[in-house]
């Protein structure tokens, strides 16, 4: 797989290390009672469950032996087609 570091180009992807799923969101521990049990549900399912996406899938992968950005890719898990990709601090999609 050919990974596209907008930084170093075409990459492939043996240079990166992946994070997982960039489309994540961290709930708020301010929004609600820290002894709410509610709150503590979301951070469990924050931290441990994980969808499996057949399809278009955003994530996070570090180029470790480049230049060293994060860098969010938009990837098919079906055939591992790259759509796109986007530094990390850049606004926005990867496609």
């Amino acid at each position: 797989m050919r990974i596209p570091c907008p930084y170093c180009g075409e990459r492939d992807a043996h240079e990166f290390s992946y994070l997982g799923d960039a489309t994540l969101v961290r709930p708020d521990p301010a929004a609600v009672d820290a002894q709410d049990s509610a709150l503590a549900d979301r951070f469990h399912d924050y931290v441990y469950l994980r969808d499996n996406p057949a399809g278009a899938h955003r994530e996070w992968w570090y180029h470790a032996n480049g230049c060293r950005q994060w860098v969010r890719v938009t990837r098919d898990t079906r055939n591992h087609a790259i759509a796109g990709a986007s530094l990390a601090r850049e606004p926005g999609d990867a496609a």
